[in-house]
């Protein structure tokens, strides 16, 4: 292939890579504005939409955005993170930033629908705004008529100006936070007998050190040292340091770690546990009569489907309720097969809402939403099902 051959087909591949980017970022804006449509059909506003769960069964209102946006119903929001292919707290907050800027940050969104400001761009804004009022936000959009042009730094100086002059209390109270933070480390040595200093501390009193660092650091340089600036700057901490009236008054150093008692053999360690655990068979089912679920069967669950089965949810099994799949009270049995991992928030959608699911064998699970969405969930993870005809493996891994 020549050079001319060449440069044409170089053209033609980044002209076709272009499009693609252009076409995701139309794809990207038009979801932008189906999520911004969806949330205004289901907004809560009756008195369920405090947006606490009050009586364990409403469909409660959720604030996804700041103050003054929309609460947007949560078994609702379930359906619309599933089929977005998102994780529930990832698509949760994805749909609160689209939200934030369509409700608060009108400036923003219009710069989003008119291609001059990026997506990813106006979610980081949104991710920046959440936490202020009403007026405080409108604040910020009405700077950002041109969000484009607008660089990160610019942004956070504008979000803190937003803060002190909108909620002096708040910025008040984020300043002492900030300052609870404050530390002053030293590392270990390393093998050249340095260590090295981490510090976080107040600007008057960072700016004081800075100074006095400096004057001896010059000092040192009058009086003959020739060593880098650098390296005088670190002599100066430490002779500072070396300044300290009662450092030959401290008692050892005692900061744990530092010395360690004799070693023993872990078995005899007074507070060693040890739990001897008989081989668990996953496929057995023993199914017992009482509603309450034996800590057997709950380690056969966990074991069996590692997280929560909702679909795209991640949360450990260990760390979920067991739901039974078929209801205890209509015959259900407390068996591992009629048993289901499920988080708090995804077990009260099930038991709550139109959501339901289908054991199509123990660990592979079929979601129906309640727009008719369904979802295969298995180890595989989380498949949209397009076609009710779909007969697609659903067995469980090899063992």
């Amino acid at each position: 292939m020549d050079l001319g051959t060449r440069s044409r087909s170089t053209a033609a591949l980044l002209c076709g890579l272009r499009a693609e980017v252009e076409g995701r970022q139309a794809s990207l804006v038009r979801d932008w504005a189906t999520i911004a449509e969806w949330a205004g059909d289901h907004v809560v506003t009756g008195p369920e939409g405090a947006a606490t769960i009050t009586e364990g069964y409403l469909d409660t209102g959720v604030p996804i955005a700041g103050a003054g946006a929309p609460l947007v119903g949560e078994f609702a929001l379930m359906e619309l993170v599933a089929v977005l292919g998102r994780s529930p707290d990832g698509g949760k907050a994805y749909v609160g930033r689209v939200i934030e800027c369509a409700w608060r940050l009108p400036n923003v969104y219009d710069a989003v629908a008119t291609g001059r400001l990026e997506p990813w761009g106006a979610e980081r804004i949104a991710d920046l705004t959440h936490p202020l009022s009403a007026d405080a936000a409108s604040f910020v959009d009405r700077q950002l008529w041109n969000a484009s042009g607008v660089g990160w730094a610019q942004l956070e100086r504008l979000i803190t100006e937003a803060i002190l002059r909108f909620d002096p209390e708040q910025a008040e109270t984020d300043r002492q936070k900030a300052a609870d933070h404050g530390h002053f480390d030293i590392s270990e040595v390393d093998d050249h007998g340095l260590v090295h200093l981490d510090a976080l501390m107040d600007a008057a009193d960072g700016h004081d050190l800075d100074l006095a660092v400096g004057r001896r650091a010059d000092v040192l340089g009058r009086l003959g040292d020739e060593s880098s600036l650098d390296v005088r700057r670190s002599k100066a901490a430490a002779e500072l340091a070396r300044q300290d009236l009662a450092l030959d008054l401290l008692i050892p150093d005692p900061r744990p770690g530092r010395s360690s008692p004799p070693s023993r053999e872990w078995l005899r360690t007074r507070h060693t546990t040890i739990i001897v655990r008989p081989v668990i068979d996953l496929a057995d089912h023993v199914p017992v009569t009482a509603y309450e679920i034996p800590d057997r069967h709950k380690t056969r669950v966990a074991l069996r489907d590692h997280t929560c089965r909702f679909p795209h949810c991640t949360r450990p099994s260990n760390r979920c309720d067991i739901d039974h799949h078929r209801p205890h009270a209509e015959g259900g049995a407390t068996c591992p097969c009629n048993l289901v991992p499920l988080c708090r928030r995804h077990h009260r959608a099930k038991t709550h809402s139109a959501w339901r699911y289908d054991i199509v064998i123990p660990g592979s699970y079929v979601w129906i939403s309640p727009s008719g969405f369904r979802f295969r969930v298995d180890h595989r993870g989380t498949h949209p099902i397009h076609d009710t005809s779909d007969t697609s493996d659903t067995s469980p891994p090899d063992q």
